[in-house]
């Protein structure tokens, strides 16, 4: 399988990435690691998570995705045959507030490496910007981290334009590390977030892009079409927001591209976003196996410029 590379990281990434903020949420231990071995045997590399996934669910006080992640890994060997990103920076019940600060950074890390039960992690990402501390105190931190080999990369995540542009002035003022990727909110139904200056400013600079809620909480998959589909749902408060006219549009949208293409509605989304530029690759959680085999084929899909022109029409404000 192809790999693209991710910025001037030296990592080379699948063009899919495996979304672990289900593990431990509405994927056991069992299921993750069948689904773990079932993304790394079909070629993918990359997988994603966050020392505060998965804190939301009552009773987890996060960590417990790295947890499944670090456990799985034990059992099966092979660290150097995945590509491992994690995230600090969200608040942690009963830890702290977060933040990028040099103190609470640097004891997140050594968290992480000891639930992932690795010595290192590849792609070491701020979460989240802070704005209270400093914009050089995070990349100072991070490059101790790197010069130790405990983080071989280091990215953004929902960072804007002009302060990721600020961070990367700051790493070329004072030879620090630079932000090799940025994990935005972009999807079909959330456009505006990312395209232009964001956008515009990655390809310039050569950042590499790994797109989160590629499948807008669910909505992508087609199963949502009315506001009593997403009663009961897991993630139907998140969707609502999408039903309305522009979302019919949508879903039609993608309907008619899964039907050319003998796909379904998710594929497309997906092989819309691996098509878009300067995106290394979209990430998408699975619950199941099922779940994680119909997302791993849009990874063969070839949109051509007919379909990609239907799906943005649709998908315009």
């Amino acid at each position: 399988m192809d790999k693209r590379k991710l910025g001037n990281s030296g990592l080379d990434i699948a063009p899919l990435a495996l979304g672990c903020n289900v593990f431990g949420w509405t994927a056991d231990e069992p299921t993750s690691f069948t689904l773990l071995d079932a993304f790394l045997a079909s070629g993918f590399n990359y997988i994603d998570t966050a020392d505060s996934y998965s804190r939301w669910v009552p009773g987890n006080k996060g960590g417990e995705s790295e947890a499944i992640i670090g456990r799985w890994l034990k059992q099966r060997g092979g660290r150097d045959q995945v590509i491992i990103g994690s995230k600090v920076g969200m608040p942690m019940p009963g830890l702290g507030k977060g933040g990028l600060s040099r103190r609470w950074i640097t004891q997140e890390v050594e968290n992480s490496l000891r639930r992932l039960q690795t010595d290192y992690i590849d792609l070491y990402m701020a979460h989240i910007d802070d704005p209270d501390v400093p914009i050089e105190e995070p990349l100072e931190t991070f490059a101790g981290l790197i010069r130790e080999g405990k983080v071989r990369a280091i990215g953004a995540s929902n960072f804007s334009s002009l302060r990721l542009q600020q961070a990367l002035d700051a790493s070329t003022a004072s030879n620090l590390p630079r932000y090799q990727s940025l994990q935005p909110n972009y999807s079909i139904a959330e456009r505006s977030e990312f395209e232009g200056a964001l956008q515009s400013l990655c390809l310039r600079e050569k950042i590499g892009v790994i797109s989160y809620y590629s499948l807008a909480n669910g909505f992508l998959t087609g199963k949502y079409r009315s506001k009593a589909d997403t009663t009961g749902a897991a993630r139907g408060a998140f969707v609502e927001k999408y039903i309305n006219e522009r979302g019919s549009r949508i879903l039609a949208a993608l309907d008619a591209v899964a039907s050319q293409c003998e796909a379904r509605p998710s594929q497309i989304a997906l092989a819309w976003l691996m098509a878009r530029p300067g995106i290394t690759a979209p990430i998408a959680s699975a619950r199941s196996l099922d779940q994680l085999e119909e997302i791993m084929k849009a990874a063969r899909i070839k949109l051509d410029q007919t379909q990609i022109d239907l799906i943005d029409d649709a998908s315009r404000p």
